[in-house]
């Protein structure tokens, strides 16, 4: 379909960029690709309990610079798509594309990690809908095994009117099991929308996953989510996109 034509330039692009492969260890440059049995953000699906098929390119400079672009299969704008007054929704918005630029540091047995992300929703949107489109910075630290995250939007968050200054917190750990090749990542985070009459929109989230590297730049991974989300977050067709569940990956880094 058109609405995915972006992003399957992107996935084809990775796929037959054999250079990039052949100098992952010495470049700066790296892709990826992934299939998900269900697109989750903050906990939440953006793709209405379905699978989604991602990819990214990505930059990290030996002097802590780093950027990137990352695509994924989407249909929430689309299934709320209303017309009328009060519309909200987009129609032909099958996709979001991320765009991201940051430093990362060391100080001590601590490393940070600050910058600017982007997201990007192209469509054609009903009328009176306020835009998805987003930008946030973000800071991170991490010591040890645990990081813990801030972001913050600089203007309205996801289409939610009067939403600037929205922040969402993050929490994790990220325990590699000796060489086996599996890594435990627990996870909990919280999504406070701001503004008048949005607090019915703030969340917070869970998750338990597991991954494994299979070599050769493949990886597996499955993650238990959850969110105490309310009905804002239950969309046009009765389905609860803040639900417990299970979501399989898998995944290739070139």
């Amino acid at each position: 379909m058109l609405k995915n034509k972006l992003l399957n330039t992107l996935i084809l692009a990775a796929l037959s960029a054999p250079g990039l492969a052949m100098a992952a260890d010495a470049s700066p440059f790296s892709t990826n690709v992934s299939l998900v049995s269900d697109y989750l953000y903050r906990g939440i699906s953006q793709t209405g309990a379905k699978p989604a098929i991602q990819g990214g390119f990505d930059y990290a400079g030996s002097n802590g610079l780093y950027a990137g672009a990352w695509g994924s299969s989407i249909s929430w704008l689309s299934d709320e798509y209303t017309t009328g007054a009060g519309a909200a929704g987009a129609y032909n918005a099958g996709l979001e594309l991320d765009t991201y630029a940051g430093y990362r540091g060391t100080a001590s047995a601590v490393s940070y990690d600050v910058g600017f992300l982007r997201y990007n929703y192209p469509g054609a949107y009903a009328p009176g809908a306020t835009k998805a489109d987003t930008n946030e910075i973000y800071g991170a630290v991490t010591y040890s095994i645990v990081t813990a995250k801030l972001s913050y939007s600089l203007g309205d968050l996801f289409g939610v009117a009067g939403s600037k200054g929205s922040t969402y917190f993050d929490l994790s750990a990220n325990y590699p099991i000796g060489e086996t090749g599996y890594t435990v990542v627990g996870h909990y985070g919280k999504q406070t929308v701001a503004g008048t009459g949005n607090s019915g929109a703030s969340y917070a989230d869970y998750k338990l996953s597991v991954s494994k590297d299979l070599g050769t730049g493949y990886g597996v991974s499955a993650a238990m989510s959850n969110t105490n989300a309310g009905a804002f977050y239950t969309n046009a067709q009765g389905t609860k996109l803040g639900k417990s569940t299970l979501v399989l990956a898998l995944s290739r880094t070139f």
